[in-house]
């Protein structure tokens, strides 16, 4: 791993797809921050329902009839019903209502939502988890008691029916609701490129996000393809183990932060991309092989993607000699020509700045130069 105060940043030479719609430019922002090209692509919409009837009828039902208990899951949720309320010309009648009930905070940017709104929560989880709201709501009783719960665009079935189970009646808030994005070519884009390894990892900021994107490789005849590249080459990073739940589902091996924030989303990537570079000591340097670049003993090289299908060929077998007739096979829409793996040869050098970290071996092909006293020739044979 590079130390993150390096001048081409932890991420340089890598590309990180963005799935998220609300807060997109923040994360893209930290990512940027330490060197990665982003790709992003709303996998969903967010639709606020201040016209909504639903949201309208469940407002009213609890003014007419006070909530015991008051569950604020979001933020931008517990905002939106507040402000949706001050609309219609209820909010200070709602604000009332949830005076009066324990008011649950999903965690510490609800817990400042509520506040803002002039209201104190009673108890937060530690682990801004609802289990653990759930946990505390059956260890209490809720039998006989009116629970309203302020969804954020999907609804949440086993925390409603485990309640009601218990004999508790349970309001629905529903503020927002998921809808596909308006423009779905951009998520076609990130599809592809995650089908076709362009990307080193995909970020996940909710579990609607990563449901839509596998909708729509299903609906494309992509889904096996882009299971298969997010459980091997590329990344499948998520905020939290709730985001992360229809990915497992399907098989794909995710990880997360230990803290469900954006920042150590980025800090974890941070780490995690470079430890699954191949770095390898060539001709006296030592080369390794991320995204989109390769850093030459710690300088920053970018690389065309026909550059980089070449030496991905050769690091599959460092050390020995490639065939032109592979190299060709390798690069990205080659025809049968090999003199285009001459031309593309000639440019990755250029690109590496060390013309010797790749040797011409006469009538046979191509090898990475490794360095004799490695054994790294033998790894993947």
């Amino acid at each position: 791993m590079h130390d993150q105060g390096q001048p081409h940043g932890p991420l340089a030479g890598f590309t990180v797809g963005v799935t998220a719609a609300r807060r997109a430019d923040e994360l893209g922002a930290l990512l940027q921050r330490r060197g990665a090209a982003v790709l992003h692509a709303p996998a969903l919409r967010i639709v606020p329902l201040a016209d909504d009837a639903e949201l309208l009828a469940a407002t009213k039902e609890l003014i007419g009839h006070a909530p015991d208990v008051t569950v604020a899951t979001t933020a931008i949720g517990f905002r939106g019903w507040v402000e949706a309320a001050d609309g219609w010309g209820l909010g200070e009648q709602l604000l009332d209502r949830l005076r009066g009930s324990e008011l649950l905070a999903r965690g510490p940017k609800v817990k400042g939502a509520i506040r803002a709104a002039g209201l104190n929560e009673e108890w937060s989880p530690a682990s801004e988890s609802m289990a653990e709201v759930l946990d505390r709501l059956l260890a209490q009783g809720v039998t006989g008691r009116r629970v309203a719960l302020q969804l954020h665009g999907e609804p949440l079935p086993g925390f409603v029916e485990a309640l009601r189970a218990a004999g508790a009646d349970v309001v629905l808030v529903p503020v927002y609701r998921w809808m596909p994005p308006e423009d779905i070519n951009p998520l076609d884009r990130l599809l592809d490129a995650t089908v076709s390894r362009s990307l080193d990892a995909v970020t996940f900021t909710s579990a609607p996000a990563a449901a839509s994107l596998m909708s729509r490789a299903e609906g494309r005849g992509l889904l096996p393809d882009l299971l298969a590249a997010l459980d091997h080459d590329v990344l499948a990073a998520c905020v939290g183990p709730v985001t992360a739940v229809p990915l497992q589902a399907a098989g794909v091996t995710t990880v997360q932060p230990e803290r469900f924030r954006l920042g150590p989303l980025v800090q974890l990537l941070g780490v995690e991309l470079p430890a699954r570079a191949r770095t390898f000591p060539v001709a006296g340097h030592r080369v390794e092989i991320r995204g989109h670049a390769v850093l030459v003993d710690d300088e920053l090289r970018p690389v065309p993607p026909a550059g980089m299908a070449l030496l991905r060929a050769l690091s599959e077998r460092p050390g020995w000699v490639v065939a032109r007739s592979d190299l060709l096979r390798a690069l990205p829409g080659a025809g049968t020509d090999e003199h285009a793996v001459e031309t593309a040869m000639a440019r990755l050098r250029t690109a590496l700045g060390a013309p010797k970290l790749i040797q011409t071996v006469v009538k046979r092909g191509y090898r990475l130069a490794l360095d004799p006293a490695s054994d790294a020739k033998y790894a993947d044979v």
